[in-house]
């Protein structure tokens, strides 16, 4: 999935045509919320963003070993925007496994690598919320105090979740070439609560005309995947995918989509044993689909 390389351009300060975050006084930042890991300022975090020509792709660790398709998809879609795309061969996971699991010093030698690999003032565009949750929200929380502290805050600001990206701060607009389906989302705990970018998903599939779009009862519940959690805690994590999956077979959509792929592999992973169920696809992967002239 990884494209040709290439070197960033020199970029103008801050506030500029080419920068992509303005003066730090404007700057939104997310706080920590009630509940360990939630944000409360809803405040739209791409506010500070201004149309860019190249951005940064941060990959994932989910995608780039078993959906590899979604993150071309994803890159596509920038590339078709008339957007240039950079991907640091350099990054790697960013770090949540180890965080969670409370390995913090590992954790933090995790960060500064992305740090480094992500050098230029670009925005970061990241196909799962929970991700770009790791990378906005806890790289400030795990590096302050330490000499990267600054550092984690400004790249923390540049990050952006994709969907919101492309409804933000592009307003990409859609051509829907598919025929007409029934979708049903699972919109992730982060999306929903850690960045408050559900609604951004929501808001691009409404832009493909042939497209109805259903949500499942008690949307708002996790699908049990939780990283680790599934591995700590299998039993729990097995009901409350079972719970999920009945939910979307009973709206009879055709297609779960989902802005996070560990979701995406649990659902999928518990239709497969259950038998019958909708194809499973990242909304990036179903928007390129519909909207692309290949086959």
């Amino acid at each position: 999935m990884r494209p040709d390389v290439e070197s960033p351009p020199h970029f103008q300060p801050s506030g500029t045509l080419s920068g992509t975050i303005g003066e730090s006084g404007r700057r939104t930042r997310l706080v920590r919320g009630r509940a360990a890991g939630d944000t409360v300022d809803r405040a739209r975090t791409t506010e500070h963003l201004k149309m860019p020509n190249t951005v940064y792709f941060f990959g994932t660790c989910l995608i780039d070993l078993l959906f590899p398709r979604t993150g071309l998809a994803a890159m596509r879609l920038l590339e078709r925007a008339g957007l240039r795309v950079i991907f640091p061969q350099g990054q790697t996971c960013c770090g949540q496994p180890a965080y969670n699991t409370g390995y913090r010093d590992e954790a933090r030698r995790v960060a500064r690598a992305q740090l480094d690999a992500f050098p230029e003032s670009l925005p970061v565009v990241v196909p799962s919320a929970s991700c770009a949750g790791m990378l906005k929200v806890h790289y400030p929380l795990l590096l302050a105090g330490t000499a990267d502290a600054a550092r984690a805050d400004a790249f923390a600001g540049r990050v952006v979740e994709l969907t919101d990206f492309l409804t933000r701060v592009l307003d990409l607009r859609l051509t829907d070439r598919g025929p007409p389906i029934r979708v049903a989302v699972h919109n992730s705990c982060s999306s929903r609560r850690e960045l408050g970018v559900a609604d951004a998903t929501m808001e691009l599939l409404r832009r493909l005309a042939r497209v109805e779009l259903v949500e499942p009862e008690r949307a708002h519940e996790c699908c049990g995947f939780g990283g680790t959690f599934a591995i700590k805690q299998p039993e729990i994590s097995a009901a409350m995918a079972a719970d999920k999956t009945s939910a979307v077979a009973a709206t009879g959509a055709a297609v779960l989509v989902s802005q996070d792929c560990g979701c995406l592999m649990n659902l999928g992973g518990t239709f497969a044993r259950r038998g019958g169920g909708p194809v499973i696809k990242h909304v990036a992967e179903f928007i390129w689909e519909r909207t692309s002239h290949d086959d």
